[in-house]
């Protein structure tokens, strides 16, 4: 479910002005906004020109000001110096690469997430079927045969330990 797309005015004098909720905002609000799944667009209040792609730059630089973290400052320099179009081929293929390999982290932590709950559930199906509970896997009707298949093995249990149970007590009060 996708939100509409947010028009963001920018004046001359830099401020911006949140047309769908009718305030000022700045670049820390329209982060917040796209981190939380909004669809933003900015644009020159005079012109129409479409600034978003800039504006969202600006974001990325405020936020790496605070950690010194992106690209590295000599590789920033060279492609100052290198042509626009070599520059943007390039930070277009370093952006994809790292946004891959992201998502291929992301989506061994999830498979490994899902082991481990197949892991902590795996004994605890196996609890269920020790105390007769019926595991959400089985059908009731092989529940109920392996209940009573249990049942008949543990009378045959207590018919072999009733059979010994008065040599144990007789011995034990013979030795009092």
């Amino acid at each position: 479910m996708k939100s509409a797309t947010v028009v963001i005015k920018k004046y001359s004098n830099r401020r911006l002005y949140d047309t769908s909720n009718s305030r000022y905002v700045n670049l820390d609000d329209i982060a917040k906004m796209i981190r939380e799944g909004t669809d933003v667009q900015v644009v020159d209040a005079k012109s129409g020109e479409d600034l978003t792609r800039v504006t969202l730059t600006q974001v990325i630089t405020e936020d790496a000001k605070d950690k010194p973290t992106g690209l590295p400052l000599e590789l920033l320099r060279q492609l100052i110096v290198a042509s626009d179009q070599v520059r943007q081929e390039f930070i277009m293929w370093y952006l994809k690469s790292a946004f891959d390999s992201y998502q291929k982290v992301q989506d061994a932590v999830q498979s490994r997430l899902g082991d481990l709950h197949a892991t902590v559930v795996s004994p605890i199906e196996t609890m269920k079927r020790f105390l007769g509970q019926a595991p959400s896997s089985q059908p009731p009707a092989a529940a109920d045969s392996e209940m009573e298949a249990m049942r008949k093995r543990i009378a045959e249990l207590e018919a072999r330990l009733g059979k010994s149970r008065p040599r144990q007590k007789k011995r034990a009060s013979s030795k009092s």
